[in-house]
């Protein structure tokens, strides 16, 4: 396993990190779930990504016993909160309020004295922006979060955020997570450029576009039973057959470098500098063990070449 700067940070995160979304609490069974936290961790993974609301809270609690066992300075854990979390007017988004009562809300569903990286897990513009990064500073004083991160928020979003803790001398934004994937490209125009001006890094989501780049869908309309596209319609949604058509040429590449669809796929997105680390999703450890093999593989200029020239057609 290789090891990024997250940003401009001191922070070193596995290229590969495990999430939780639509799996742990979910799902996912619980014995493969922690079997895949497991075999993360003994395969060098150090960074393990979730969120308050990843089945209200029920994400954070089996990631937290999951972990339990290794040392604390061992690994890199992320939650992220904004969505609801309840039914009240300030259940959710990012007031000092929810931010304070979520913060320690998810620490005590985790078991642990403090988070490694909050995100906020979309931008609030109902909140005062101010509001919501001086709450973050004061869990960084208080020792109860090590790093700020924000997920989904726009380059005009994080430079707001960027000019204004640079006026107060408040604790600045280290790392972004967007999606990213060769099929959605959208960061590469100004996210990535802005990051690597202001030293923020990305932990992209969703690299294997949900397991579109796996190679295993053959049709649009006759999808695999146990695959997350037959159990989710917008997993199925992003799925035709011209993109298939494009895995396939895809495949052919893989194949000749001796290396899996996913393995291309993650080693594409780690070509990028500014991305720290690629986050995979897992229902089996099996999975884990393939994916972390794309951790150092680097992809020649004629390879980069061929792979434009398949997603351009």
């Amino acid at each position: 396993m290789f090891y990024r700067r997250v940003g401009s940070s001191g922070l070193k995160v596995s290229e590969i990190s495990l999430g939780s979304w639509l799996t742990y609490g979910g799902y996912v069974e619980r014995d493969n779930a922690i079997l895949a936290i497991e075999e993360a961790y003994d395969l060098g993974v150090n960074f393990f990504d979730t969120a308050n609301v990843y089945e209200q809270g029920a994400a954070e609690e089996l990631i937290g016993q999951s972990l339990a066992p290794y040392p604390r300075q061992s690994y890199v854990l992320a939650t992220k909160m904004y969505f609801p979390m309840g039914e009240g007017p300030n259940d959710q988004g990012l007031s000092r309020k929810h931010i304070m009562e979520q913060a320690h809300a998810s620490l005590k569903r985790l078991g642990l004295s403090y988070i490694d990286i909050l995100y906020c897990h979309r931008f609030d513009p109902e909140t005062p922006l101010e509001e919501t990064l001086r709450a973050l500073d004061d869990l960084v004083t208080q020792g109860k979060i090590l790093y700020i991160g924000v997920s989904e928020w726009t380059a005009a979003q994080m430079a707001e955020a960027h000019a204004i803790a640079s006026r107060y001398l408040l604790d600045r934004i280290i790392v972004n997570q967007p999606m990213y994937n060769m099929f959605e490209r959208s960061i590469e125009e100004e996210i990535i450029p802005f990051g690597e001006e202001k030293g923020i890094g990305q932990v992209v989501f969703s690299p294997l576009a949900q397991g579109l780049l796996t190679g295993k869908y053959n049709s649009a309309t006759e999808l695999p039973e146990n695959s997350r596209a037959a159990k989710l319609d917008f997993v199925r949604d992003g799925i035709t057959e011209d993109k298939i058509v494009k895995v396939k040429h895809l495949g052919r590449i893989a194949e000749e470098l001796g290396i899996s669809m996913p393995q291309l796929a993650i080693a594409w997105i780690l070509r990028q500098k500014n991305v720290a680390s690629a986050l995979v999703g897992a229902s089996r450890p099996q999975q884990v063990a393939e994916n972390v093999k794309a951790s150092g593989i680097k992809l020649s200029a004629d390879v980069l070449q061929q792979i434009e020239y398949i997603l351009s057609k």
